[in-house]
């Protein structure tokens, strides 16, 4: 067998012109997530089409549909740029050409692999667009390809301009400037570097000896692993049990300091699914009462704290924590609280490589949108706090006005006048092999 043909293979697919299982199940999945305006990684999760796959099958698949909808708008624009009639593409078209173009320009097969893979993803929804394909393909390879690389060998030693830090990322240029602006060049640097890769995955556990199928690593926080061997994991069962709780380290830094208060009471204010809960409830031994908005979430929660057999342990309601300073509130909410924590909805812009439905779908009106009601949460929230009992008020965003701004905003107003920061805030920020980037702050009530 020829060089060529074993990294074929050694790739998923063949030097012939036989579409790969693993193109076919990314493309089923982009295309179920437009249609469904859905969240890729959800559909994945759930689709039967990967759980046919191989182990490597579905990695491919994974990272392919993931990459596809990450950079969807920077390939949309650069197959504009190359296409003779870009808006007579149609919808299942356009999707086979973005997973086609990603692997090609983004990934380590090699380019004549990836474009005869990306013909016949074509041809398997559109023959008569073979032809197109084909020569849009390999245009966007021999005029964009190297343009990539270029910029990609560049940012290994310097910070880099917008312009390339969008090409190696696909993230809008007004994101870019803004997290250049608030963090640094180098740091946006690193974000744009990591944000086509595939994000690690940590996890929470007390029993090691359960994650040995999956290769654990220890971290620098007791009881959290990265895994280096992750598939499967959720088809075992131990994450709907609640004994391994996937989440980032960033944000179980963040459940670790609040346990090391041992508070004896908790208001937790945007529980989700419950993730955070979980975790708090095992490295303290804290009453937890948990609030979202959502009661889709709420009963997510509930039914994961009971699996997990902490369901006495903490208590989901559904009530809209901008309400809390204000009249009608339920009995399980109307006290003080030894500690509360505003988990705040944010923009998502320091876990954007996990959830890729964020970088298009952001504009910098909903940032401010966004940092209104985090101040009127964090405010509302504040009046639960005992005197001496401390307020954390925490994001997953990389943003100034999400982050330090809505603290000193909420610090200067007459609800923060009790309050003073206790230490440093801390912000993490994404980079290649790091966690995401989480905020969080602690106050004291004085």
């Amino acid at each position: 067998m020829g060089r060529w043909a074993a990294r074929c293979q050694a790739l998923g697919c063949s030097p012939m012109t036989r579409l790969a299982a693993s193109r076919h199940a990314a493309l089923t999945a982009v295309s179920d997530a437009r249609r469904r305006d859905g969240r890729i990684r959800d559909i994945i999760r759930a689709h039967r089409v990967f759980q046919g796959l191989s182990a490597a099958d579905r990695a491919l698949a994974t990272r392919l549909a993931i990459g596809a909808v990450s950079a969807r708008d920077l390939l949309d624009e650069l197959i504009a740029e190359h296409a003779r009639r870009p808006s007579s593409l149609e919808p299942r078209v356009r999707d086979a050409l973005r997973i086609a173009a990603f692997e090609s320009l983004y990934l380590e097969t090699p380019r004549e692999v990836a474009v005869s893979q990306g013909v016949e993803l074509v041809r398997s929804v559109a023959p008569r667009a073979t032809a197109l394909a084909n020569a849009l393909l390999r245009r966007m390879g021999s005029e964009l390809g190297p343009r990539i690389d270029a910029a990609r060998a560049a940012l290994a030693v310097r910070t880099g301009c917008l312009d390339e830090l969008r090409l190696i990322s696909g993230l809008p240029l007004w994101l870019l400037d803004r997290i250049s602006h608030d963090r640094g060049a180098a740091s946006a640097t690193s974000l744009a570097a990591a944000n086509l890769e595939p994000a690690p995955v940590y996890v929470f556990s007390e029993d090691r000896a359960l994650l040995a199928p999956f290769s654990p690593l220890p971290t620098d926080l007791d009881a959290c692993f990265e895994l280096q061997a992750p598939g499967g994991l959720f088809e075992s069962g131990l994450v709907r049990s609640g004994a391994v709780v996937v989440s980032d380290l960033s944000a179980q830094r963040i459940c670790a300091r609040i346990a090391t208060y041992a508070p004896a009471s908790i208001l937790e204010v945007g529980q989700g699914s419950g993730t955070k809960t979980l975790i708090i409830a095992r490295r303290c031994a804290a009453d937890i009462t948990a609030i979202d908005v959502l009661g889709s979430k709420v009963a997510a929660a509930r039914g994961r704290l009971g699996r997990a057999g902490l369901g006495n342990r903490a208590t989901s309601l559904a009530f809209d924590g901008t309400r809390l300073g204000g009249q009608g509130v339920p009995p399980d909410l109307d006290r003080l609280f030894d500690l509360v924590f505003v988990d705040a909805p944010c923009s998502g812009t320091g876990t954007m490589r996990r959830h890729p439905e964020i970088a298009s779908a952001l504009e910098p009106k909903s940032v401010s949108e966004l940092a209104g009601l985090q101040l009127k949460l964090l405010s509302a929230a504040s009046s639960r706090v005992v005197p001496g009992g401390r307020l954390v008020y925490s994001t997953c965003s990389v943003l100034i006005q999400e982050n330090e701004a809505v603290v000193d905003a909420f610090l200067a107003s007459a609800a923060g006048a009790r309050f003073m920061r206790a230490g440093a805030d801390v912000q993490s920020l994404p980079a290649p092999g790091a966690p995401d980037g989480h905020f969080h702050a602690i106050l004291v009530c004085e």
